[in-house]
């Protein structure tokens, strides 16, 4: 009879549980179905809304399941740069589309500052069309606002604010936790690699003197190029400009009028007498307005010639790991697409976009030989985007030209390995013990004991090794003496301005504008097509383990919020093996 129960309840339980799968599926088919792409049409009296619903990445999205929020089981349209590029140049000479609407007020965000600043500048050349741009929101964060003063006009509600307060980088330190826990961090680093401060939340409890510096550099250069910008664009006064920031004189909506950096304080629905202004001419009744995702939906790339040769696109994007996979830099999955663009016949040059920290010396060094291969037989051209660092700028030195945007955080050409030791941790916080036995002196090394001073030695001879390989292939690279580079070297990071004046780009640009190099250098003319080369995972593995790495993000998120994006990091840093070029500053605009 027990069993007979037992059997019956097992059975319910599972019929129970394949219906909830099945409800479960059900609902994200149908988010999915409600969420796909309608059949857009641009009405013939168009204004092109950029609201960064959208959300606006470097690199096109490959993940199957971007954009899926398990809470709500609906998909939301994420578009690349060069989409949203692609689809403000074709709006500048569409007769349907009147002007720009930036109503920055959506979630989906901006990928970076470069990004940011690409942008812009493309909305600041849409403007030279004679068309409008025009800006509205309740409350303008700085990377918004740095978006919206691009427009000719900029408006704001009559009770919002606007954060206009400067830039900063705020490091997270680790030791006195790992204290606490009994962990101990050892870091294998080269003794002129003062600025490579990537160890420094593991072993201090503060800034270096000497990361501080860099770090207060980075961001006076970021912050001149930004305000700078908005200093032209609104007519403001640089040293005004300082007086207003520290003084935060433009946080209420009455200041930011009275010192120009907004043109009028309305409320949305007034925004009508606006347009009306502007010249802009209703859709039957109202203002039509199309987004710029749906706009980009319909933009389709003219080939300029039937047998125009190509452009390739190839992006290398996120940390650089060994091996091969997707999501992130795999060393032997983009050495391998970098090897099809050269023996592929119709690609006549190549651009690679690189927006990687860094990571694995390895991984880098493999890539590293596959673009010295490439350049040999067709033009290369690197586009830098929010920031190419470390194993980053690695990949990068071997290109004919590396154009950055000024926003771009470059350089820290060092390298540096990482040891955690967590026997004592171990056995004090959770009485677990080692033990073992072995065939020879280094066959446990860094699990059973700390290191000899034999390993330490072994350890710093291959970082020593690297650091030597890293500064003389950018020395060869960027057709610069190995003693200049060991002056800029170090581990030390850049913005995009101060690597132009040093030598380490060759000039500012963006994707179109690396784009535009690669064909010329190719002799194309302007009989060519860009392709973008792009590795989508697919079959169910890669459905599946998507969809569950979502889920897990929407559980833990409301609970950690912040603290996810420091978490990550962190895993980020200690998963690293081996050498390591990784730079772990991102300096953005919120």
């Amino acid at each position: 009879m027990n069993f007979i129960k037992t059997f019956l309840a097992g059975l319910l339980a599972f019929f129970v549980g394949m219906c909830l799968v099945v409800v479960f599926w059900i609902a994200v088919i149908a988010g999915l179905m409600g969420s796909m792409e309608k059949s857009v049409s641009v009405p013939a009296k168009a204004i092109l809304k950029i609201d960064l619903a959208e959300g606006i990445s470097d690199a096109p999205v490959s993940d199957p399941m971007a954009g899926f929020d398990p809470a709500t089981l609906r998909f939301s349209h994420s578009l690349s740069l060069m989409e949203a590029l692609r689809a403000l140049e074709a709006a500048a000479d569409d007769e349907r589309i009147q002007g720009i609407y930036l109503r920055l007020n959506g979630g989906g965000g901006v990928g970076g500052a470069a990004v940011m600043e690409e942008l812009r500048e493309a909305i600041a050349a849409f403007r030279e069309s004679g068309k409008f741009v025009v800006s509205y929101n309740e409350t303008y964060s700085q990377g918004a606002y740095y978006l919206a003063s691009a427009a000719d006009k900029i408006y704001m509600q009559p009770e919002g604010g606007m954060d206009w307060v400067g830039m900063s980088s705020q490091l997270m330190f680790y030791k006195g936790l790992l204290d606490k826990l009994d962990l101990k961090v050892e870091v294998f680093r080269p003794t002129v690699c003062r600025y490579k401060s990537a160890v420094e939340p593991y072993i201090l409890t503060r800034m270096s003197d000497e990361n501080r510096r860099q770090m207060q550099e980075l961001v006076d250069s970021m912050w001149a190029t930004l305000s700078g910008d908005v200093c032209e664009a609104r007519g403001i006064d640089p040293a005004e400009m300082k007086r207003l920031t520290d003084n935060l004189q433009v946080v209420l909506p009455e200041d930011a009028l009275a010192h120009g950096f907004v043109d009028g304080l309305v409320y949305e629905d007034q925004m009508d007498d606006i347009f009306v202004e502007l010249g802009a001419e209703k859709e039957s009744d109202d203002y039509a307005f199309v987004t710029l995702g749906d706009y980009a939906s319909q933009v389709t790339v003219p080939l300029r010639g039937i047998d125009a040769g190509s452009v390739a696109v190839v992006y290398a994007d996120g940390e650089i790991v060994d091996g091969e996979g997707s999501g992130k830099i795999y060393g032997n999955t983009l050495a391998r697409t970098l090897r099809e663009q050269r023996e592929d016949d119709k690609v006549k040059a190549v651009v690679v976009r690189v927006n990687s920290p860094g990571g694995s010396a390895l991984a880098s060094d493999i890539i590293w030989r596959e673009m010295e291969l490439l350049r040999a037989e067709k033009p290369v051209v690197v586009s830098m985007g929010s920031y190419a660092a470390s194993g980053g700028y690695y990949i990068s030195c071997p290109a004919d030209v590396v154009l950055a945007d000024r926003l771009t955080l470059t350089g820290s050409i060092g390298v540096f390995g990482m040891y955690l030791y967590t026997p004592d941790a171990l056995k004090n916080k959770l009485g677990i013990t080692l033990d073992g036995v072995k065939s020879n002196a280094s066959a446990d090394m860094g699990t059973m004991a700390p290191l000899t001073p034999a390993q330490r030695a072994s350890i710093m001879r291959g970082v020593d090794k690297v650091y030597e390989t890293f500064t003389g292939k950018v020395a060869a690279g960027r057709n610069l003496p190995v003693e200049r580079v060991l002056e800029i070297a170090g581990g030390r990071v850049w913005s995009g301005t101060e690597a132009k004046r040093i030598g380490l780009i060759d000039d500012f640009g963006g994707l179109k504008a690396a784009v535009a190099v690669a064909a010329d250098k190719a002799g194309l003319g302007d009989d060519y097509r860009v392709v973008e080369a792009v590795d989508e995972p697919s079959g169910m593995a890669a459905f599946f383990a998507s969809l569950d790495a979502r889920v897990r993000a929407a559980f833990a998120r409301p609970e950690l919020d912040g603290v996810m994006e420091e978490y990550a990091a962190v895993k980020e840093a200690l998963s690293q093996r081996g050498v390591v070029m990784y730079c772990p500053y991102r300096v953005g605009l919120e």
